[in-house]
C-alpha cells in the first residue's frame, strides 16, 4: 500500500515527546512489512540541518499564504521524506510549537494550516510525482485540517487520524478561521466549530474515515467526560470508527544489549545495572552507592505527568536509603520546586532540566525504579523503555499504563507475570504507598525483585504486532 504518514515531528530530526518516536518507529515497522510508506513534516531549520541530501521537487501556491511553498524531498534511514518549506513559518530556532518566552507561537494556526494545505497537494498528486497515496495517516491537531479539506474532494485517498493526546486540540479564535479562508461549510458544530472557537483536532475527529488512539484503554477513556475535554459526544457517535492500537517501541534503538549510549551493555541473564548506576551516580554528582535503590523520572515536567505527586512524597520517602534522578523540562513552577528539592536533599537527588537523549538511555540502564504517576496517559513510552531495560515501573492505573504494566500482586508474582507496581488515585497517599512497596521488595525480597526484572525484560512491546493491526486497518478503509 502507498501510505503518506503526516506528522509535525519525527525522531531523530526533531522531538518534543512520544509523537516523534512513534512517527519514526511505526513507519519503519510498516516498511519492514513491505509497504510503500513516505513521511511528510514541516521543514524546520533543525531538520534541514540534520538531513544530508535535500532536493526541491515542487513549488506550490497555498491559500492564505502570500509566498510560494517549496516541497523538498530527502531520505530518513531509507524512507522517503517530504518537507514542507514555508520559510516565514518554520525557519525558527528551538521548539516547533512554542515561543522562547514559553507561550505558543501566535501564528500556529497559519503555520499548520499552510502545512496541511501543502500536504494535500501531495495527497492528490497534482505535482506529477507518479505517486499517489492510498492512505493519508494524520497525527494530532497539527494535521487535523487535512481530513476536513480532503473530505470536500470527489477523488481522494482514505484518511486515518491518530489521537496521541486529546488534551492538545489546536484551538483558535473564529477570526483566524476567516483569515485562513477556509470553506464556510466547515464552520459548524458538524465541522471545525467548537464552542465558538476553531478546533483543528475536530477536523480529524469528524472527517477522517477512521480514528485510532495509542492504547485500547485510552480509546475507552476519551469517550467519558473526564478525559474527552468536551468532545465525548462526537467520540461516542463515532465510536465504530475509533480503534485503540497500543504503541510499540523501536527495539533496535532501545536495546540494553547493544545501546551505544550506556556504559555497560547487558541482558536479563547478565545484568549490569549496578555498573551503569555507578557511572550515572558519578555523572550526576550523587554518592556512588550501587546498592542504593535509585528512582528515576524522565519526561515533561507538567501537572498531567503527576510530577507534583513526586514532589509531595519526598519528605516521607527520603527517610529511606534511596536516590532520585529526574530528567526533563516544562512548567516553570515545577522546575523551581524540583530545584529547591535538590537543594534540600543534595545527597539523594539530582535533576537535569533539559531533554537529553543520551542521558535518558543512561538513566533507563541505571535506575531500579521508573516513576510514571500520570493523571492520564494515552499510551506512554517510557514505561515500555523501562520494562525493556529491567527498570521496574510505578504507574497510575490509567490509559496505556494499565495496558502495559502487570501489577505485582501475590498471584501475578507466583505466576511470573508481574512487571511493576500500580496505584489507583492521583494522590500522594496512593503514590507513596506504591513507592514504599517497591522499597520493601528491593531491600527485603531480592529474589522476587530479580524475578520482576527478568519478567519485565522478556516482555515484547516491539511494533511487530501493532504495525500489522495498522496495516489491516488501512486495508479496511482504502477507497
Amino acid at each position: 500500500m502507498k501510505i503518506l504518514f503526516v506528522t509535525s515531528e519525527v525522531y531523530p530530526l526533531i522531538k518534543t515527546g512520544g509523537l516523534a518516536d512513534v512517527s519514526y518507529s511505526l513507519p519503519k515497522a510498516l516498511k519492514k512489512l513491505h509497504q510503500d510508506i513516505r513521511l511528510v513534516l514541516p521543514a524546520y531549520a533543525s531538520v534541514l540541518e540534520r538531513l544530508k541530501t535535500i532536493e526541491t521537487i515542487a513549488t506550490v501556491e497555498v491559500t492564505a499564504y502570500s509566498k510560494p511553498v517549496h516541497i523538498l524531498r530527502s531520505k530518513l534511514e531509507g524512507m522517503p521524506i517530504y518537507l514542507i518549506e514555508a520559510t516565514d513559518y518554520f525557519q525558527r530556532p528551538g521548539h516547533p510549537y512554542i515561543h522562547p518566552q514559553g507561550h505558543d507561537w501566535p501564528d500556529n494556526a497559519q503555520r499548520f494550516a499552510t502545512f496541511c494545505r501543502a500536504v494535500i497537494k501531495l495527497g492528490q498528486d497534482p505535482l506529477n510525482l507518479n505517486w499517489q497515496p492510498d492512505i493519508v495517516h494524520c497525527n494530532d491537531w497539527q494535521t487535523g485540517l487535512i481530513p476536513a479539506l480532503l473530505s470536500q474532494q470527489a477523488q481522494r485517498p482514505a484518511t486515518l487520524f491518530t489521537i496521541h493526546n486529546l488534551a492538545y486540540q489546536g484551538l483558535f479564535p473564529y477570526h483566524q478561521f476567516y483569515e485562513l479562508q477556509l470553506p464556510n461549510e466547515l464552520w459548524s458544530m458538524h465541522g471545525l466549530e467548537f464552542y465558538g472557537q476553531m478546533s483543528f483536532i475536530k477536523g480529524g475527529l469528524y472527517f477522517a474515515d477512521h480514528m485510532t488512539t495509542v492504547s485500547p484503554s485510552y480509546a475507552r477513556e476519551i469517550k467519558t467526560n473526564e478525559f474527552a475535554y468536551g468532545l465525548e459526544g462526537l467520540l461516542k457517535t463515532r465510536s465504530p470508527q475509533l480503534t485503540g492500537i497500543l504503541n510499540g517501541i523501536d527495539t533496535q534503538v532501545w536495546n540494553p544489549k547493544t545501546d551505544s549510549y550506556i556504559n555497560k551493555n547487558y541482558d536479563e541473564k547478565r545484568l549490569h545495572k549496578k555498573t551503569n548506576k555507578q557511572q550515572l551516580q558519578q555523572k550526576m554528582q550523587l554518592p556512588v552507592e550501587p546498592n542504593t535503590l535509585l528512582f528515576a523520572y524522565i519526561g515533561r515536567l507538567v501537572a498531567q505527568k503527576g510530577v507534583d505527586l513526586i514532589l509531595n512524597s519526598l519528605e516521607q520517602l527520603m527517610a529511606y536509603p534511596i536516590q532520585f534522578v529526574i530528567l526533563g523540562s516544562g512548567e516553570a513552577e515545577l522546575e523551581q520546586q524540583l530545584t529547591q528539592a535538590q537543594q534540600s536533599y543534595p545527597q539523594q537527588m539530582a535533576i537535569h532540566l533539559a531533554y537529553d537523549e543520551a542521558l535518558s538511555h543512561q538513566i533507563e540502564a541505571s535506575a531500579d525504579v521508573f516513576l510514571m504517576p500520570s493523571r492520564y496517559e494515552p499510551c506512554g513510552l517510557n514505561q515500555l523503555y523501562s520494562l525493556r531495560y529491567g527498570t521496574i515501573p510505578i504507574v497510575r492505573r490509567t490509559g496505556g499504563l494499565m495496558d502495559t504494566v502487570v501489577e505485582a500482586t501475590t498471584r501475578n508474582i507466583i505466576q511470573h507475570k508481574a512487571t511493576g507496581f500500580l496505584f489507583d488515585e492521583a494522590n500522594v497517599m496512593d503514590f507513596t504507598h506504591a513507592c514504599l512497596q517497591a522499597i520493601d521488595y528491593y531491600y527485603h525480597k531480592p529474589k522476587i525483585w530479580r524475578q520482576l526484572i527478568r519478567t519485565a525484560m522478556q516482555e515484547d512491546f516491539s511494533w511487530q504486532i501493532s504495525a500489522k493491526e495498522y496495516l489491516q486497518l488501512y486495508q479496511s478503509i482504502k477507497k
